[in-house]
């Protein structure tokens, strides 16, 4: 099994402290350390550094580094631009099929998530790893929601096709668009609604000929870059898109399977979902004296540390930064990245 750390983007939605210069993912967000970092040490428990891979921008790379000094370079993919999902996963698996790792599983492993507790994404891994082989289908990973959630896909839940150590496996029934409300609402507490959460696992053989089935538009540069072509000259013949314009005919063909993540799950996507589990983990948030009067239940972060004061608000956001000041309702923290 080989995992591949991805990161990209800035994090708009938590603006002002994320930034190009230092976006989201490498903030100390979490005692004192960022979501690059614990991810990075919960994969050191089972794999060497030799062993591990990051896929980033140039400018995101020397972050990575500084944070973690022990990153091997040569298991560095840079991304020459951004170019969306879709070619950024589909280039993972060029250059591991250049290094002669085609045949040998790989996992994504998205950057600004938190799994708790880390170490069960070895049972997914393990698993995956195994399912890949053997099927050579579309490996994903995906949750039961406890409540709506807006902007994330969700996937129907098929067959059972096994459980091994407590983990489910099925058989993707549908694939349900993060836009059909309706239809998510009214299978949100059927138990078969699953929050997508991605962890693609394939050979990179096998993801390639998915790439060349769907969108041969990408496959032909992926194909040249694995056979030693430039990669800044090829990766920018390829149009932007989101692995789900492969993804969605994978899952309507029946060759995916869904693995039910054996961990909880947190997308850092927002300033509220911050909150909520800086309040569910007993963390105060960084920030100076914070005053309220007639006020409650607001959220207060300060980079400075300055004193905040807020009188007869309630369930507001106020976070300060080098790069400005946002005050928001809770319910509107999505929006935040409209700023950017």
């Amino acid at each position: 099994m080989i995992p591949v750390i991805i990161c990209g983007g800035v994090g708009t939605k938590m603006w002002p402290l994320s930034s190009s210069k230092l976006p989201k993912h490498f903030l100390p967000l979490v005692h004192d350390k960022s979501l690059f970092e614990l991810n990075w040490e919960t994969l050191r428990k089972r794999f060497g550094a030799n062993e591990i891979y990051l896929q980033t921008n140039a400018e995101q790379a020397e972050i990575a580094k500084k944070l973690v000094p022990e990153i091997v370079s040569e298991n560095v993919f840079i991304e020459p631009e951004s170019r969306n999902q879709g070619p950024a996963t589909g280039l993972a698996a060029a250059l591991l099929l250049k290094k002669g790792k085609g045949d040998e599983p790989f996992f994504l492993i998205q950057v600004d998530n938190l799994r708790v507790p880390g170490e069960n994404i070895f049972k997914m891994m393990d698993l995956a790893e195994k399912l890949g082989r053997e099927t050579h289908k579309y490996i994903t990973g995906g949750f039961l929601p406890d409540r709506f959630i807006k902007g994330v896909d969700f996937l129907m839940k098929g067959d059972l096709v096994s459980e091994e150590n407590g983990v489910k496996i099925f058989k993707v029934a549908e694939y349900v668009d993060r836009n059909e409300e309706e239809k998510i609402k009214e299978n949100l507490r059927s138990g078969k609604l699953l929050v997508h959460a991605n962890h693609t696992c394939m050979t990179p053989n096998d993801l390639l000929k998915m790439f060349a089935d769907y969108r041969p538009d990408w496959y032909e540069p992926l194909s040249k870059i694995s056979k030693g072509a430039d990669i800044v000259e090829e990766y920018a013949k390829m149009p932007k898109g989101a692995i789900e314009e492969i993804t969605k005919q994978v899952h309507a063909k029946g060759n995916s399977l869904v693995i039910e993540l054996p961990f909880e799950w947190t997308d850092f996507g927002t300033w509220e979902s911050l909150e909520k589990y800086y309040l569910a983990n007993n963390i105060k948030p960084k920030s100076g004296e914070v005053i309220e009067i007639e006020a409650k239940d607001n959220f207060c972060v300060s980079d400075n540390k300055k004193k905040i004061a807020i009188i007869g608000v309630d369930n507001v956001i106020v976070v300060e930064g080098d790069d400005g000041i946002l005050v928001c309702r809770k319910d509107l923290s999505g929006r935040v990245g409209e700023v950017v």
